[in-house]
């Protein structure tokens, strides 16, 4: 399926990389407003390829650590067109939630092409050298990583989101610590560290809720580089608005970004004032280097460990976006909505204020829209 039929020399006029959230939402809208799979695209219609790395549906769900129930799991928004997801608060969102991607697939047809991996998008020569917009030609591996033909498209809907690119501080002296040293991705469950001394760094919601489950089977030590503030009182929409405001000006100039859910803070709920009374939350400052054996803290003194886990955050996973040089001098990609300033070829969605499932929805509905419109001064591909 990976050559499309009903398409001129392999070339298709939209390519949506990822099928999380952001990229079930504008596979819907697609299909919605007329755009039909490659594979069955007559000539003169619109066609898209929708490709996902994963072995199944749902996307970075489908690795969250066993703990993470429904009940514990920050809010999740419906899929266009599906109802709330129902599940039961115990059930794992490992299974809960990509079963509710699936009927997504499933109900709307939604023809996912997994497991592809795009490692690299660039320029076509070929059309590069006849003047005007080039197409962008697409290469990745299918299953067990084997290189598939490259495919040509007019436009790229990228939603590959962030949890295959785990951030790992430099620190010095990691090469030679002979404990583990894990991050979030590799987390399934507390019991792998019982009776162990664990350090966990990070200041956000999932190193708190590692530092609750692992201290009921171990000896937890909690390290940061900064002063964690846990304010009172519930998160407001004010809140929420402030939040997205700011990482919206941050990729207005271009600037780098994280997600809107590192920028909305802490707040203080029943179960952390839980930990709190039981000592869980004194918080070190960051040791200054890993030894053998521990780590070396801020005051000089050694502390003994036998696993660090490191809950330091996510980058974006762009690079298969680089040959086309999308980053400016400070180190960002400036957009305008969805769309890459300097290459309105290619959409980013789930990218800073886009990286939550509500945003996400409303991301894929803009992108496609303001996508079709751009294709409308072009001819079908497929024509």
């Amino acid at each position: 399926m990976w050559i499309p039929g009903g398409s001129v020399d392999g070339v298709v006029d939209v390519v949506v990389i990822g099928a999380g959230q952001a990229g079930l939402s504008a596979a819907h809208h697609l299909l919605r407003r007329g755009v039909r799979p490659a594979a069955l695209a007559a000539p003169g219609e619109r066609s898209v390829v929708i490709l996902d790395a994963g072995s199944g549906p749902g996307g970075a769900w489908r690795h969250r650590w066993d703990s993470l129930t429904m009940a514990t799991v920050n809010g999740i928004r419906e899929l266009p067109g599906m109802p709330v997801v129902e599940a039961d608060p115990a059930d794992p969102a490992n299974r809960a939630v990509p079963e509710y991607f699936a009927d997504f697939e499933r109900r709307f047809e939604v023809p996912v092409q997994r497991p592809v991996r795009v490692v690299r998008v660039e320029d076509d020569q070929e059309t590069a050298a006849q003047g005007g917009t080039a197409l962008l030609r697409v290469h990745a591996l299918g299953p067990d990583a084997v290189p598939l033909p490259p495919l040509r498209t007019r436009a790229i809907l990228n939603a590959t989101g962030t949890w295959t690119r785990p951030f790992l501080p430099a620190t010095p002296g990691a090469a030679d610590f002979r404990g583990r040293q894990l991050h979030t991705v590799d987390y399934v469950r507390a019991a792998d560290f019982a009776g162990q001394r664990v350090g966990i760094v990070g200041g956000g919601i999932s190193a708190l809720g590692f530092l609750q489950e692992i201290a009921d089977v171990a000896e937890t030590f909690w390290y940061t580089r900064s002063e964690p503030v846990l304010e009172d009182g519930p998160f407001t929409q004010e809140d929420g608005r402030e939040a997205v405001a700011g990482v919206i000006e941050r990729v207005r100039q271009g600037l780098p970004v994280g997600s809107v859910v590192s920028n909305t803070g802490l707040r203080w709920t029943p179960a952390l004032r839980d930990a709190q009374r039981r000592g869980l939350l004194e918080r070190r400052p960051m040791f200054v280097r890993t030894t053998p054996d521990g780590v070396r803290e801020a005051d000089g003194t050694e502390t003994g460990l036998d696993t660090i886990l490191w809950a330091t955050g996510f980058r974006h996973e762009v690079r298969h976006l680089r040959p086309l040089g999308l980053h400016n001098a400070a180190g960002g990609i400036a957009l305008d909505g969805t769309a890459v300033v300097s290459d309105p070829r290619i959409h980013l969605l789930g990218y800073g204020p886009s990286a939550s499932t509500i945003g996400a929805n409303r991301a894929g509905r803009a992108a496609v829209t303001a996508l079709l419109a751009a294709l409308e001064r072009e001819p079908a591909v497929s024509a």
